[in-house]
């Protein structure tokens, strides 16, 4: 169902890059059809020779990296996951929520999905970034201005045609 609205809400041709995960393939062709290319990239994990071996806690490290074409004909430097484990990192790193072992997690499926709301709508109309030097909507010509949490609180009148 996620690839499905995802090819609903894109109308352009796109470059779709995914882990080794199998499940992903045949959706993609199936909606995107010839508007998107498909590419994995598939990282592998070990011990760097020399390196302290007492790092039980610690993540391993990435010793490989190969990367395939799927699906029509992506562009190989392009063939990243990490776009996205940049994003879910900010996530975590956001939101309470979605750290380890923490009893802030979501009763409900609806708060979950507010919450999430709540933060990409901040993320991406309140919060001006580093690199860009102003909001990514303002970049993308979605708004002329940044917005404060109070627009966003008047949000919900405002799509209800409710003056504020």
């Amino acid at each position: 169902m996620f690839i499905r609205d995802l090819s609903k809400r894109i109308a352009s041709n796109v470059q779709i890059s995914t882990a080794g995960f199998n499940q992903y393939v045949e959706p993609i062709r199936r909606y995107f059809r010839y508007r998107a290319d498909h590419g994995t990239e598939v990282k592998q994990y070990g011990q760097v020779p020399g390196l302290d071996t007492d790092a039980r806690y610690s993540p391993q490290t990435v010793v490989g990296t190969h990367r395939t074409q799927v699906w029509g004909a992506p562009d190989p430097d392009f063939i990243s996951t990490a776009y996205v484990e940049r994003n879910n990192l900010t996530m975590r790193m956001s939101m309470r929520r979605f750290t380890r072992l923490t009893n802030a997690f979501s009763k409900k499926a609806q708060n979950l999905q507010r919450a999430l709301a709540l933060h990409f709508m901040y993320y991406n109309f309140c919060r001006v970034h580093q690199s860009l030097k102003t909001t990514p909507a303002i970049a993308a010509g979605l708004t002329d201005r940044v917005w404060t949490p109070h627009d966003l609180a008047k949000l919900p009148a405002l799509m209800q045609g409710e003056a504020a």
